[in-house]
């Protein structure tokens, strides 16, 4: 390793992991998780609802006027069931014309049409009863016991309130994750984390889309370890030291605890040459968990998606036994990805 690590041509970064530099690899660049744009943070809305186009308004108008235009003599009120704001935001109301109701309240819509028929039923009154579009709904959708298009009760409807709306997330999804899609922008988090913080219960808008979904993130353990396999992530934050648990821990007889290695591609873009970011497309982290320095970094340290965890077995022949096998493992790490995706 340090043969590859001082070489003039070096094909990957070696990085030891200690607790003086955890603070400098905790700023590099995040990998393998897909949404970069984080999640929104709570706000309150409006506790009304807010008309749209392709939401149905029942109208009834009440005229007890004498040969009133409206209603007959013997019906003191004028039904119109179903009407539809159009999309010019308008709904048509006899003897009026063309009234533009977009964007109000219910109510505000009310007096709206009711001014509108002053000049011929100034005594008139009007009722007004909104069925929500599906332009005025959300869409909830998996993970819980009843997914669907729900209307927004308010302009105050959050996503804690939706999903308890679907019947709660379902208990079999392993660490399941909420994702937010907003036009062209998909947010994302996890359950754990929405549940905890109350400051991340997003204020919903119109035709928002919440998908829950278990987590598909995943590490692969290779070497001397209880298992070789894919390990899902039980959770969002996965220390180095969690995830040789999660292989099975380290083979007394195999394994050397000086060299527990983890394998990381960064993408070319997040590569610099002043530290703040690795240096190299391939880095290699080694931890020694037979010192207390190392103990404290593994548990620092945070596993990534599409990482390698390899526990090396004890003793090492050689430098370059180091070499091919890091070099084979990138590769079983590539071929692991592409089956997973």
């Amino acid at each position: 390793m340090l043969r590859e690590a001082n070489s003039s041509t070096p094909t990957f970064e070696v990085v030891p992991v200690t607790r003086a530099n955890m603070p400098m690899v905790a700023s590099w660049p995040r990998t393998g998780w897909e949404n970069d744009f984080g999640w929104p943070g709570t706000s309150n809305g409006s506790n009304v609802n807010v008309i749209q186009t392709g939401d149905k308004v029942d109208i009834v108008i009440w005229d007890s006027q004498e040969n009133s235009l409206i209603t007959s003599a013997t019906e003191k009120a004028a039904p119109l069931s179903g009407v539809e704001v159009g999309a010019n935001g308008a709904v048509f109301v006899p003897y009026v014309g063309q009234v533009y109701i977009r964007g109000m309240s219910p109510d505000e819509a009310r007096g709206k049409i009711q001014s509108e028929l002053v000049q011929i039923a100034p005594s008139a009154q009007v009722q007004l009863s909104l069925t929500q579009g599906r332009a005025n709904s959300v869409e909830l959708v998996g993970g819980v016991d009843a997914p669907g298009a729900f209307p927004m009760p308010s302009r105050n409807y959050k996503v804690l309130g939706l999903i308890a709306d679907g019947g709660g997330i379902l208990p079999t999804l392993r660490n399941p994750r909420v994702r937010l899609i907003r036009g062209g922008t998909t947010y994302e988090t996890s359950a754990d984390s929405l549940l905890a913080n109350g400051e991340r219960n997003a204020l919903l808008m119109p035709g928002d889309t919440v998908i829950i979904q278990q987590d598909n993130h995943s590490f692969t353990a290779l070497g001397a370890a209880g298992s070789e396999d894919l390990v899902y992530f039980p959770k969002d934050n996965l220390s180095a030291m969690e995830a040789v648990t999660l292989m099975g821990g380290l083979q007394d007889s195999r394994a050397d605890p000086k060299g527990v290695l983890v394998l990381r591609e960064y993408p070319v873009r997040a590569l610099r040459s002043d530290g703040s970011a690795p240096s190299m497309q391939q880095v290699v982290f080694t931890f020694d968990l037979t010192s207390t320095d190392g103990l404290f970094a593994a548990k620092q340290f945070r596993i990534n998606p599409s990482d390698t965890v390899y526990a090396t077995e004890s003793p090492i022949p050689a430098a370059s036994s180091v070499l091919s096998l890091v070099g084979t493992t990138f590769g079983i790490t590539r071929q692991a990805q592409n089956l997973d995706n």
